[in-house]
């Protein structure tokens, strides 16, 4: 997918950003992901991968908020990869409607669910806390259309890479995401978990 083929506030924020030109990795992958594959996506660190998702994730939502239940949700590492990432989106999004949130354990957690209930577009999370909203009926995954995993690495543990895996369970139809720099044993139990139709874009 070229920059021209996507949302008009996309291309805007694209242009005060001065991205002119797709990165080799987000070439082969930004059109797949348009067209609603689920994709594990695989490329050297400095490749373009956050930056492919945040426009997947812009371009899909249609850079705009709609009603209250989120529609993406992003799993990282911890709360520095959550803000991290939340800074990304914000580059892209300080002129856009769309509704970022962070959530992770050094926040209270009653505080989160009301934030997350009073409406929002897109949630990062690290799974222990996600998975602690969710199963205190603190977040609705009713419509939510994209589920992503960023640095996919970070799931070396055992109970992290459960908790992820978990959410799927509890979701109807979805487009999955999973980011890393190559596909190993987790990626796979992902594949024969929930993922069994995904493809994979190497770099």
């Amino acid at each position: 997918m070229s920059f021209k083929k996507i949302h008009p506030e996309l291309k805007e924020a694209l242009e005060r950003l001065k991205i002119t030109e797709p990165t080799p990795f987000q070439s082969k992958v930004l059109s797949k992901i348009k067209g609603g594959a689920s994709i594990f996506g695989l490329a050297p660190k400095g490749s373009g991968k956050t930056t492919a998702l945040v426009i997947s994730t812009l371009q899909k939502l249609k850079c705009e908020e709609f009603e209250d239940a989120p529609r993406a949700l992003i799993f990282v590492k911890d709360k520095q990869a959550a803000l991290e990432l939340k800074q990304e989106f914000d580059k892209f999004t300080f002129r856009m409607s769309i509704r970022t949130y962070c959530a992770y354990e050094e926040q209270n957690i009653d505080d989160q669910r009301d934030d997350i209930y009073d409406g929002v577009d897109i949630v990062i999370a690290t799974p222990k806390r996600l998975n602690k909203i969710f199963y205190t009926n603190g977040i609705n995954l009713n419509v939510l259309q994209l589920f992503i995993v960023d640095d996919a690495e970070f799931l070396i543990k055992p109970q992290l890479f459960s908790e992820v895996i978990r959410t799927p369970e509890s979701i109807n139809k979805c487009q999955y995401l999973v980011f890393g720099t190559k596909f190993d044993d987790r990626m796979q139990r992902m594949q024969d978990s929930f993922m069994a139709s995904a493809q994979i874009v190497k770099l």
